[in-house]
């Protein structure tokens, strides 16, 4: 096993302008499970690539354990990838397909056959070795691609989107499938998505890259609780975080008719910068949907935290223990859109308004200006 070091490592590309991947710092330990994501065109499968040996690093070093592998072939890298399309050999079984690699480096059969057969076991293909891939569903053949990996016992893991080629079903079932591998043999793996989703259910790490450059690299839950700007703010989350430029005002900041009390440091930061107004953000399920006097967490509240803000009802979706709101309020004059959960079992009507308030210390505050998180 081993570490995995990117220092400073850059990519761009022959006529390029900008670096497709621009100074890139990031330590991997030793069997840590790190995930890469991001919009299309982020860098996260160059940076994969790169680390891969199959993209030049123009700039920095990368570095496996101890061994600086910036300029090393591949195949001396002691890397195993796993390829969103499979790459399987269509004319060769199961069995076959995930041996090749020790067959080509000369291992002995009878080892070759005894590694083939503990990676299928570990994978449930043990019934599937003497089949061709043309007989195997998305999903068993992508489990053959992990075989393939598997019995080569390498340093580190490499996976580039192997999933989004399955169902929604079938997905959600062969990541828990690969997280729980990656855990049960401690190999230090590196998987690039753009599903963050994916992201966060998986990794021990997750790092958000967005224009070449990396934003954020935490763990899903800190990610998700203190999102570092406002682009991991709108990417991570599902739905997405709600955020709103509103005005400063004595005490917090004002939200339609209710004043949202926040962090004196994070007003105070603002008014540095020069800014009138910040971009609150606040998750869908930091909402409390208020009528009258009362809401759903059955506190009293005053006649100004009451009216809320009002938002007109545009879409419902019900997913049985709760549902999502979608909505337009009018807020500081401006219409925006807001996504609100609710309870399942009060699911407000398609046309009607709801008051929402949103609540003390869930709120997240950001400089509209620069991006970054004004809030602790």
């Amino acid at each position: 096993m081993a570490t995995v070091t990117y220092d400073k490592a850059t990519r761009v590309y022959p006529g390029a302008e900008t670096p497709a991947v621009d100074k890139l710092d990031i330590e991997i330990a030793d069997g840590e499970f790190l995930v890469l994501v991001g919009p299309s065109g982020c860098g996260k499968s160059t940076s994969l690539r790169m680390l891969a040996g199959l993209e030049d690093v123009n700039e920095g070093n990368i570095r496996i354990g101890d061994r600086d592998v910036t300029h090393l072939p591949p195949k001396d890298r002691d890397i195993a990838m796993v390829f969103q399309n499979y790459a399987l050999y269509p004319h060769m079984s199961v069995a076959d397909n995930m041996g090749f690699a020790l067959k080509i480096a000369g291992v002995p059969k009878a080892e070759i056959r005894k590694k083939v057969e503990d990676a299928a076991k570990i994978l449930d293909l043990t019934k599937y070795l003497d089949r061709k891939p043309k007989a195997l569903s998305g999903g068993q053949r992508q489990r053959v691609a992990m075989g393939r990996a598997i019995v080569r016992e390498p340093q580190v893991f490499l996976m580039d989107e192997p999933l989004s080629n399955l169902d929604a079903k079938l997905r959600v079932q062969t990541r828990t499938q690969i997280a729980g591998l990656q855990r049960r043999l401690g190999i230090t793996t590196v998987y690039v998505t753009h599903d963050q989703v994916e992201a966060m259910t998986m990794g021990d790490r997750v790092a958000v890259l967005k224009d070449g450059l990396l934003q954020q690299i935490d763990s899903p839950r800190n990610m998700y609780d203190r999102p570092a700007n406002l682009f991991v703010a709108g990417f991570i989350g599902s739905p997405a975080m709600n955020l709103v430029e509103v005005p400063i005002t004595d005490g917090g900041v004002k939200f339609g008719n209710s004043v949202v009390p926040v962090e004196r440091d994070a007003i105070a930061a603002a008014a540095d910068k020069g800014d009138k107004t910040v971009t609150v953000g606040i998750r869908p399920e930091h909402f409390d949907v208020v009528n009258g006097e009362g809401g759903d967490s059955g506190k009293k509240l005053s006649k100004d935290e009451a009216a809320g803000v009002a938002v007109t009802v545009n879409v419902v979706e019900e997913l049985g223990a709760d549902g999502y709101v979608y909505g337009t309020a009018d807020v500081g004059g401006e219409k925006c859109d807001l996504v609100v959960r609710v309870s399942g079992r009060s699911v407000p009507e398609k046309g009607t308004t709801v008051h929402v308030v949103p609540r003390a210390g869930e709120t997240h505050v950001f400089s509209t200006s620069s991006g970054e998180r004004l809030s602790d």
